[in-house]
């Protein structure tokens, strides 16, 4: 017996929300956009059949509706409040600490969301189904948009959960992506209409259009970030929310965290802003919430903000410019990165005249090419990169660019990361990746030999001089006097700091080696475990990974390091010059050293040390680095500038120190 029409159309609008879910929500599409017009074809045509049996949460009911002669005002049923705004992580820590003394120190979760820059709507669903969309207006009256709102494939017509909420009012941002602007402005062209200037004006007016048809000619997408009036949710927190939005099919922004402390969530965020290039959507910040909704609930609101959350937002500056070419650059690890050169350009109050492209595969998905006419972009205090290419500006037929297949220093055939992002120069002994790794070993963070910059290293290489970190210990006052702007005074000055070095210890050794995921930290660790470089050869993957705090991916990564016959030639040719290789960096063991058992926080600006070096230095003399004041801190360095967490020293009667002291703790003599 064949299924009836009423079935098969129940079955295919079942499957159509299914794959709507997987594309949009999930962002795992399981099949082609081919099979998937199909089945909404297939649904189509019984429908048309059948008319009987259309119901307004079919998903062929997105598109269609006749225009409305104009948009009409809704009350919200809660207030859709506006956000506090800060631009310093002073003022985002001074917010968090008002919010801790209003809790009366109750333990607090803290959320870091990505700030949308799209347009604020409010999604209103009855029994699952969606009956209203609004804009977020005055804050109290919004205008109905639902006609528009219905074309949006993120936003679902019925909720994909068994039980929904009687009543809810989802909360959230539509925008556009900037690969979907490229397209929608190419098609501007070749109908001669003028092109969009950004993806938030062309989101604002398309949500407002009359006629759906319009509307859905735009492709516009949404993310859910919070809820307002509610009858039957059962969540009890933000992030509960956000759990229950994605099994109902509503996408979550991506990069979604929660954190146990504030500290921990501004690490993290700032880290973040150098990872943004690689979303296809604008961002102007984050958006920090207390995760509880009892919380929020005895925190309230002012007149125009709510108490339990603030956008933490960053200065972003953008510039149009010409594509002049694409270089690649070859890093310390063999990575290949590429480097747009510009037509010079001022942003931010500097001239421009390149940006990172990251990896080839960021290149390809933009399709950036030589001769393009591109927007570039720079947020918070990172290097500039590419928004997206202008291609209805591109009148030529320009070539694609393809990644280079060897290294343009040594000719090397490049391979891809197991993960497929990354290119690589495997040749260890590249001229690239020795200058790179040379310039890094002589850093004040890692072997801290002064007066060997980067100039000077290139010269090293270039000349033959020097081809891996022994070298350095091999020269003469007579190799360098020849070289460019090298006197007598200067070469001896050198060769007295190369000879320095020797003493550093292994904890700044091991940092100085660049290997994979090893830094200051990672180096204390290991060697306050294995006191020379004898014992780290002898152990074990396992045994390196059951140090604290070192997983297995950073002990596979020593331990292939150590074992792989370019790190056993590295160590015997450096333990032949005299470099030292065991854990007693001045003549005292880390156990002993003057900051043992010692925990210190840096805050503010200092004059004799970068952040990393100051952190390095703790590490070196055996004492812990953190991020965060508590009432186990020994003790706070204070520099310029110094904010909340001098603030928060004070308050917990943290003995604060300033720079000239921190010299005297490091040196044992205080």
């Amino acid at each position: 017996m064949s299924p009836s029409a009423a079935e098969q159309i129940q079955r295919l609008r079942e499957q159509i929300r299914h794959h709507d879910r997987q594309y949009y929500a999930e962002s795992q599409p399981e099949i082609s956009d081919r099979d998937y017009d199909q089945l909404l074809n297939q649904l189509g045509l019984l429908e048309k059949t059948h008319p009987d049996l259309i119901t307004s949460d079919s998903p062929t009911q997105r598109v269609g509706g006749e225009p409305i002669p104009s948009l009409i005002s809704v009350q919200h049923r809660q207030p859709m409040l506006s956000i506090e705004n800060t631009y310093s992580v002073a003022d985002l820590t001074t917010w968090g600490r008002r919010v801790e003394k209003l809790l009366d120190g109750g333990r607090i979760e803290w959320l870091l969301e990505l700030k949308i820059d799209g347009v604020a709507v409010s999604l209103t669903y009855e029994d699952g189904l969606l009956v209203r969309g609004a804009t977020r207006g005055n804050g109290e009256v919004g205008d109905d948009i639902t006609h528009n709102v219905r074309t949006i494939h993120d936003v679902p017509l019925r909720l994909a959960v068994e039980s929904p909420p009687t009543s809810i009012e989802v909360r959230g941002e539509i925008y556009m992506t900037n690969s979907d602007l490229v397209m929608l402005n190419q098609r501007q062209a070749r109908l001669g209409n003028d092109p969009f200037a950004n993806t938030r004006n062309v989101t604002s007016g398309s949500i407002r259009l009359l006629d759906p048809r319009q509307c859905t000619e735009r492709p516009l997408r949404f993310f859910c970030h919070g809820v307002g009036e509610s009858t039957g949710l059962g969540a009890h927190t933000q992030s509960q929310l956000f759990e229950w939005a994605q099994r109902a099919g509503l996408p979550v922004a991506p990069q979604t965290h929660l954190f146990p402390t504030l500290d921990a969530l501004i690490e993290r965020g700032t880290e973040l802003i150098g990872e943004l290039h690689s979303l296809d959507f604008e961002v102007d910040g984050f958006v920090v919430k207390v995760d509880s909704f009892e919380q929020q609930q005895q925190l309230g609101a002012t007149a125009k903000c709510p108490r339990w959350a603030i956008a933490w937002k960053f200065e972003k500056f953008e510039a149009t410019t010409t594509l002049a070419g694409i270089r690649v650059q070859v890093g310390r690890g063999g990575t290949i990165t590429p480097v747009a050169d510009l037509e010079p350009v001022e942003l931010a109050g500097t001239i421009v005249r390149r940006a990172s492209l990251h990896n080839a595969d960021e290149v390809a998905r933009k399709d950036v090419r030589v001769g393009d006419v591109l927007v570039v972009e720079k947020a918070g205090k990172v290097i500039p990169h590419v928004v997206r290419v202008e291609k209805h500006l591109r009148t030529l037929a320009l070539e694609a660019w393809m990644p280079p297949t060897q290294c343009p220093e040594c000719k090397a055939t490049l391979v891809r990361d197991p993960d497929g992002v990354f290119i690589r120069c495997p040749n260890i002994h590249c001229p690239a990746r020795t200058r790179e790794r040379l310039k890094f070993f002589a850093s004040r963070g890692a072997m801290d030999i002064e007066g060997l910059g980067d100039k000077l290293v290139e010269q090293l290489v270039a000349t033959g001089l020097v081809r891996d970190y022994a070298d350095l210990y091999k020269l003469s006052v007579e190799d360098l006097v020849p070289l460019e702007r090298m006197g007598e005074t200067s070469a001896k000055h050198l060769v007295e700091a190369i000879a320095k070095s020797r003493t550093r210890g292994l904890t700044r050794l091991l940092n100085a080696l660049g290997i994979r995921h090893v830094g200051p930290r990672v180096a204390t660790l290991l060697t306050s475990h294995f006191s020379s470089i004898d014992c780290l050869q002898s152990a074990s993957a396992d045994a390196l990974s059951a140090v604290e705090e070192i997983g297995p991916i950073i002990a596979a990564g020593v331990h292939d390091w150590l074992a792989s016959d370019y790190g056993k030639e590295v160590v015997v040719a450096l333990q032949a010059c005299g470099v030292q290789m065991d854990a007693v960096a001045t003549g005292r063991s880390l156990a002993a050293g003057p900051l043992a058992g010692k925990t210190l926080v840096v805050t503010g600006s200092l004059v004799g040390f970068s952040r990393p070096e100051a952190v390095a230095a703790i590490h070196e003399a055996g004492g812990r680095a953190s991020s965060s004041v508590s009432k186990n801190t020994d003790f706070v360095v204070a520099g310029e500038e110094a904010g909340s967490k001098l603030d928060k020293a004070r308050k917990l009667g943290v003995p604060v120190i300033d720079e000239k002291q921190f010299a005297e703790l490091l040196a044992g003599r205080a």
